[in-house]
C-alpha cells in the first residue's frame, strides 16, 4: 500500500501549523518514517508548486493557504496522476469464457465511477478541513 498521500497531508499540516523553519528530519520524526522518504514527498510537492524550500536548516514552507489547497491537489501532486487510479483489472481474462470476454468493460466502467467519486470527495475537502478535524479531536 502506498503511503505518499497520507504522508503528504501529514507534512503539509505540520508546515501549516508549526513555526518555521521545519526541516525533513523534524517532519520525519512526527510522521514516523525516515527523512529521505519525507524529502521524496517534499520534492513532489515542490514540483507541483505546493511547497518551497530546500533540505537542511532552511526548511520548507507551504505556498497555499490551507483553505485553498484541496486534498485532490495534494493527491495529484504526490501520486503524479491527473485522475485518481485506485483499482486495476487483471490482464489476461479468457476470451473463450463468457465472463472473461465481458469482465474488462464491466469492471472498467464500475472502477471509473468509483475513482470519479473518490476524486469528487477529495476535491470537496481541504487541508484546512483536516486541520479543523485535528483541532476538534484535541
Amino acid at each position: 500500500m502506498d503511503t505518499r498521500f497520507s504522508v503528504a497531508v501529514h507534512v503539509l499540516i505540520l508546515l501549516s501549523e508549526s513555526p518555521p523553519p521545519m526541516n525533513s528530519d523534524q517532519m520525519a520524526m512526527s510522521v514516523g518514517t525516515n527523512a529521505s522518504y519525507v524529502r521524496k514527498i517534499l520534492a513532489l510537492l515542490k514540483k507541483s508548486g505546493i511547497v518551497d524550500g530546500h533540505r537542511g536548516t532552511s526548511g520548507y514552507s507551504l505556498l497555499f493557504a490551507p483553505k485553498r489547497l484541496t486534498l485532490l491537489q495534494i493527491y495529484q501532486a504526490v501520486m503524479e496522476e491527473p485522475k485518481p487510479h485506485l483499482l486495476d483489472i487483471h490482464q489476461n481474462p479468457s476470451d473463450r469464457c463468457v465472463v472473461g470476454c465481458h469482465i474488462r468493460p464491466v469492471l472498467s466502467e464500475m472502477f471509473a465511477d468509483v475513482e470519479d467519486a473518490f476524486a469528487r470527495a477529495l476535491a470537496g475537502k481541504t487541508l484546512a478541513d483536516c486541520i479543523a478535524d485535528i483541532r476538534q479531536r484535541l
